[in-house]
């Protein structure tokens, strides 16, 4: 998979107050760019504790659920897209479908 983009992702995890995120967020990145998921059933034998919400959008648990990304991903063009990464007091914030 193609993953748009790593940068916010590594802006995340160089703040200082978000820093022990780092190893969690380069081993879901190592493991969705080398993946080849065609549906999200073949996503959640995988990442079983990840949360399908509909119009593409996947929310992941990191860091044994500290932190939540949330994802859209386009299966037929192999493209995920990073549409959020935060605690779980900013994910309550959000909108998942329209983020």
């Amino acid at each position: 998979m193609r993953i748009i983009a790593f940068r916010t992702l590594r802006e995340f995890y160089e703040k200082s107050e978000y820093a022990d995120s780092e190893t969690s967020l380069r081993s879901w990145y190592h493991d969705a760019k080398t993946a080849n998921w065609s549906s999200s059933n073949e996503l959640k034998q995988q990442y079983k504790n990840a949360s399908i919400v509909g119009e593409g959008r996947v929310v992941f648990n990191i860091k044994g659920n500290r932190y939540r990304l949330v994802v859209a991903i386009d299966y037929e063009f192999q493209v995920i897209f990073i549409r959020f990464i935060g605690t779980h007091k900013e994910y309550d914030k959000i909108d998942i479908k329209t983020i």
